[in-house]
């Protein structure tokens, strides 16, 4: 097949790159160049968009032997993602840019153009696999595992996709980067979001939100226990940086239960108070095929790398309803609920939706 490879600069994608040719692919590498001045990105060990990342996967194209190329998508990059990502937060939700850059960059943007220039498929250095039939699964390696940021993924995206390392190890991926010459078998992995290059969260929102001061209020008692320069600031399940003026009548800590952008409240609470029995997201994607007829036994997930729970989960009218088998906490609205099979395996994904 005539192949297209996402070449980030990091050491997956190099490596399934060069897996890719090895499976007898016609192969061209592309970097995506997202950022409208890739030195305000995170760089080294962590970015995904800086000028040097471009540099490390032009070497590695160079060390495989195939034709690269740059394409320029910071316009909708920052349109599809960094605003997606600003107006969620807006609107007390809490996102996940990299499950949005997949979904809206990787895998329509670029595959869309990559189909246009006669490609039959995009190869991408995520660790995931797709079997046979084509259904998503998690990685062999479930500490490196992406299937929870993929799994907003269509049928027909995944048909044009392709995933080499969801067989292999984080280890072995850099021990064959180091045979095959690869200069970035020991480039640490990206972390946190690319796009904020201090790794300052609040700031960043602060930077483009501007403050808007208001309350933090005890969900027990009603009464005002501190104040904050803006709600974006929080998210739920958190407990540290809430300055809080009143402590607790019984001194434990408390975490941020939920967020209101109407009042511009902050509404805090125990540990206890975010147990969550029941969780119902829209906009659903069922990557596994059909929807379910009926309610269906699942395992599922809310973040990227939390817990697993089992839940009976069943289509709606507009997405998906999940009832935990035991509460889960910090579930906020934004993220994306990933459902998986429950069978011995529970890595195949049935399909997800982002929770409200």
């Amino acid at each position: 097949m005539r192949v297209l490879a996402a070449m980030s600069g990091g050491v997956d994608s190099a490596v399934a790159a060069a897996r890719a040719v090895a499976a007898g692919h016609e192969v061209t590498g592309v970097h995506l160049a997202l950022a409208r001045n890739p030195r305000t990105y995170r760089t080294g060990a962590r970015g995904c968009c800086t000028v040097e990342d471009a540099r490390d996967a032009r070497r590695a194209a160079d060390v495989i032997g195939i034709p690269f190329y740059v394409w320029d998508m910071a316009e909708r990059f920052h349109a599809d993602v960094v605003d997606d990502f600003v107006d969620e937060y807006a609107a007390g939700r809490t996102p996940n840019p990299c499950l949005r850059c997949n979904e809206k960059i990787k895998f329509a943007a670029v595959l869309d153009r990559a189909v246009a220039l006669g490609f039959d498929a995009v190869v991408t250095g995520h660790h995931a696999r797709l079997d046979p039939d084509g259904l998503l699964r998690r990685s062999v390696d479930l500490a490196k595992d992406q299937s929870y940021v993929l799994a907003v993924l269509t049928r027909a995206q995944l048909d044009r996709a392709i995933f080499p390392l969801g067989d292999s190890t984080k280890a072995q991926v850099r021990a064959e980067a180091a045979r095959r010459g690869l200069a970035v078998a020991d480039k640490p992995d990206s972390h946190d979001i690319c796009f904020i290059a201090d790794g300052d969260t609040r700031r960043f929102l602060s930077q483009r939100l501007g403050d808007a001061p208001g309350d933090v209020v005890d969900a027990s008692t009603g009464a005002v226990v501190g104040s904050h320069a803006g709600a974006y600031g929080f998210t739920v399940g958190q407990r540290r940086g809430l300055r809080l003026g009143v402590p607790a009548p019984d001194g434990r800590p408390r975490y941020v239960l939920s967020i209101t952008p109407a009042t511009n409240t902050v509404t805090v609470g125990p540990a206890e108070a975010l147990d969550v029995t029941a969780v119902d997201g829209v906009r659903p994607v069922w990557t596994g095929g059909a929807p379910p007829d009926g309610a269906v036994e699942a395992m599922l997930q809310v973040r990227a790398h939390g817990s697993v729970v089992p839940a009976v989960i069943e289509a709606t009218a507009v997405g998906i309803h999940a009832e935990l088998r035991q509460p889960l906490r910090g579930v906020a609205a934004g993220q994306a609920m990933v459902a998986y099979r429950p069978d011995p395996d529970g890595d195949i994904v049935l399909g997800c939706a982002t929770i409200t």
